[in-house]
């Protein structure tokens, strides 16, 4: 998804992946016990610092932490905006 946000300097624009919505043995999970995402999708990111160029791009799968950043709606939907040290690594696919 594209937005027509431009973060500045280290901070990026992560689309949270979708919450687990049954366990591995396949019992539902109510919304009041679902747990926040701690991966998501970059869809948008800022230049960098003039000493720390960017070491994410957008497209990139990332995981962050549970609590990091903070949510914003852009169009209706939810996305979470963040510094690139909040960032813990990127998922290789």
């Amino acid at each position: 998804m594209s937005v027509n946000v431009k973060p500045l300097a280290d901070r990026v624009i992560v689309e949270p992946s979708a919450a687990e919505e049954k366990t591995a043995g396949g019992i539902i999970i109510p919304d009041t016990a679902k747990e926040k995402p701690k991966q998501g999708k970059i869809v948008a990111a800022g230049p960098g610092k003039a000493e720390e160029p960017m070491s994410v791009k957008v497209g990139d799968t990332v995981l962050y932490g549970q609590y990091s950043g903070t949510e914003i709606k852009i169009s209706g939907a939810d996305f979470l905006i963040m510094r690139e040290s909040d960032i813990y690594g990127i998922v290789e696919n």
